[in-house]
């Protein structure tokens, strides 16, 4: 049974905003003011970062229009390299990227929520119990989980406009709020080496928008919707996350939101006393649900899509009768996120999840000159083009690829993990290829 065509244009824009807002608008700042301590390059950062995003949203959106029923990445890493490397990356989806994510917003829920309710828990508890509640919620049908997914992502543009506000009425907390540090003299190499630490956590906060496309089984008039929620999506989110950035350093100063874990709620304290604080750390705690949400709703269509083509468990491709949803996909997906949640610090998840996804990223990006060589275009089927093709994308395989690097660099270990993994897609592919082909032979005896 196929999965249903229920979703619009509005549902994509959302979806791709919902993927890139989680936890880590309302506590990356402070870790990219930890990394670069001054308030030019707290800036400097996030616009950098908002470059880089909607860059790559243009990659996606044309990859969608020339990819339209493919899969999303999984897709267009098997349409355009090999089987193998659509299978890394789903394996890597599962065991790193998109579970870490899901695991990461699910630990900033339990730091923001288990304060206001003086509880003793280990954090990773109420983390594991809001990604089983949210799985259940997707496996009533994809329309049920899109509007659950829709509401919770209009939530999060409310608290985040109400952070805004918050910050633009409050007065700053000391002299040096509203003052401009000096940038810090060092080498270039050494500079350039601080502006990357400080880029993993922005990009991480940025990242998300491929997820969308995991979806385009279940959009209507997937070539026309997907584009235009990608472009959108990103927009909405690079607006929404400058605006943040400039209140938080507008009130805290480098120093104070270098200080702090909960920058949102420094922010909010500043304005409204107690109250506020109060307020926006369950608005943080529910939006970081929204985040959650998209994550159970997008990921398992990629290990659906392994095991429709043979590359994984058959029964992750079964889908409910009713429903019309991959149900065993979701809950494999939330027993491993839950995992992941009970292991990590989200420091650690962050950086491990970031070098991954850059080189899948980095990988769809090179994909798009693939297939524009593959089928070409006569000027009046362009459709949707990355502005400033082929420099802009060009510039994209590099960023990634730098990301990448600089991640390994500084963060060796975690990093080192996430490659592990990775590679560890290689012997379990050829296994599975060999299984699948022991199997008639098993069968036929």
């Amino acid at each position: 049974m196929k999965l249903a065509r229920k979703l619009n244009a509005f549902d994509a824009t959302l979806i791709v905003a919902g993927g890139i807002v989680g936890a880590g608008i309302f506590r990356n700042p402070s870790v990219v003011a930890q990394r670069v301590h001054t308030t030019p390059l707290i800036l400097g950062v996030w616009i950098f970062g908002g470059l880089v995003a909607i860059i790559g949203g243009f990659v996606f959106a044309e990859l969608a229009w020339r990819r339209p029923a493919s899969g999303g990445l999984y897709g267009y890493m098997r349409d355009a390299f090999h089987p193998s490397v659509a299978f890394m990356y789903g394996w890597t989806a599962l065991w790193v990227s998109q579970s870490g994510g899901m695991a990461a917003a699910a630990v900033t829920f339990a730091a923001y929520l288990m304060p206001l309710f003086g509880g003793g828990l280990a954090p990773w508890i109420p983390a594991a119990a809001v990604i089983l509640v949210l799985s259940a919620i997707n496996c009533f049908g994809v329309r049920e989980g899109g509007t659950a997914q829709n509401l919770l992502m209009l939530l999060k543009i409310a608290v985040i406009a109400a952070l805004i506000v918050g910050g633009v009425v409050a007065s700053p907390i000391a002299h040096h709020a509203v003052s401009v540090p000096p940038l810090p003299a060092m080498a270039p190499l050494a500079m350039l080496s601080m502006f990357g630490a400080a880029l993993v956590p922005v990009l991480y906060a940025y990242d998300g928008w491929q997820t969308a496309p995991f979806m385009d089984g279940e959009l209507k008039d997937t070539r026309r919707t997907l584009p235009i929620g990608m472009v959108l999506g990103v927009v909405i989110v690079i607006v929404l996350y400058l605006g943040v950035t400039v209140v938080s350093v507008r009130v805290l100063g480098a120093t104070g939101l270098s200080a702090t874990d909960t920058p949102a709620s420094d922010v909010m304290r500043a304005a409204f006393g107690p109250l506020g604080e109060r307020i926006i750390a369950i608005g943080v705690a529910l939006s970081t649900l929204g985040f959650i949400s998209n994550q159970v709703l997008t990921s398992p269509r990629i290990y659906y899509a392994m095991a429709t083509d043979g590359l994984f468990f058959k029964s992750l491709a079964w889908v409910h009768p009713r429903s019309r949803v991959p149900l065993v996909a979701i809950g494999v997906q939330a027993i491993v996120a839950i995992a992941i949640a009970a292991w990590g610090r989200y420091d650690q998840i962050l950086n491990y999840v970031t070098a991954m996804d850059f080189i899948f990223l980095g990988l769809a990006a090179i994909a798009l000159f693939i297939f524009m060589r593959r089928q070409g275009a006569s000027p009046e089927e362009r459709g949707v083009r990355v502005p400033l093709h082929p420099w802009s994308t060009a510039f994209f395989i590099l960023v990634s690829a730098a990301v990448v690097i600089n991640t390994y660099v500084a963060f060796p270990k975690e990093s080192l993990i996430g490659l592990g993994i990775l590679l560890s897609g290689i012997p379990a592919y050829w296994l599975w290829r060999a299984l699948r082909a022991e199997l008639p032979t098993i069968a036929a005896g």
